[in-house]
């Protein structure tokens, strides 16, 4: 099997399904032959920071990823928001089981209000303020 790169499109194609792609009209002009090296290396996700796109002679290389726009970044923060406080649900509910069947020991009483106090703080956090976040610690096990 042999493959194409478009600089336009920025995908590659099956040189062989170029007839089925040209019957449906959705073949680029710019699909150009690539290396058995090339298709390797940039079929595969880049490298933290880095994207595929196509060079000044339309040949697939590594580029910047764009940066995350304000809402993306609120968003990702809302996720990390969420995985947090569930973290911090399942690390207290076992803690606060024991402590109400007056079965916790001193340590798990111990950590049993740190966790709490982290949810209390990582509830306080507005997600707005991405990327300038400046995330609780989680509390040691």
């Amino acid at each position: 099997m042999s493959y194409g790169y478009s600089a336009t499109t920025n995908t590659f194609y099956v040189i062989e399904e170029k007839d089925d792609f040209q019957a449906n009209g959705t073949w680029p002009d710019d699909v150009t032959p690539i290396t058995d090296e090339e298709w390797n290396t940039y079929r595969v996700q880049g490298q933290r920071g880095k994207v595929r796109g196509a060079n000044a002679q339309g040949r697939p290389c590594w580029i910047d990823a764009p940066q995350l726009t304000p809402v993306q970044q609120v968003e990702i923060a809302s996720w990390e928001k969420a995985a947090r406080l569930e973290m911090a649900g399942k690390a207290i509910a076992p803690l606060q089981d024991a402590d109400d069947l007056g079965v916790a020991t001193a340590e798990e009483r111990a950590l049993l209000l740190a966790w709490k106090r982290y949810r209390v703080l990582i509830n306080r956090v507005d997600t707005e303020n991405a990327p300038d976040i400046d995330w609780p610690t989680i509390p040691d096990a």
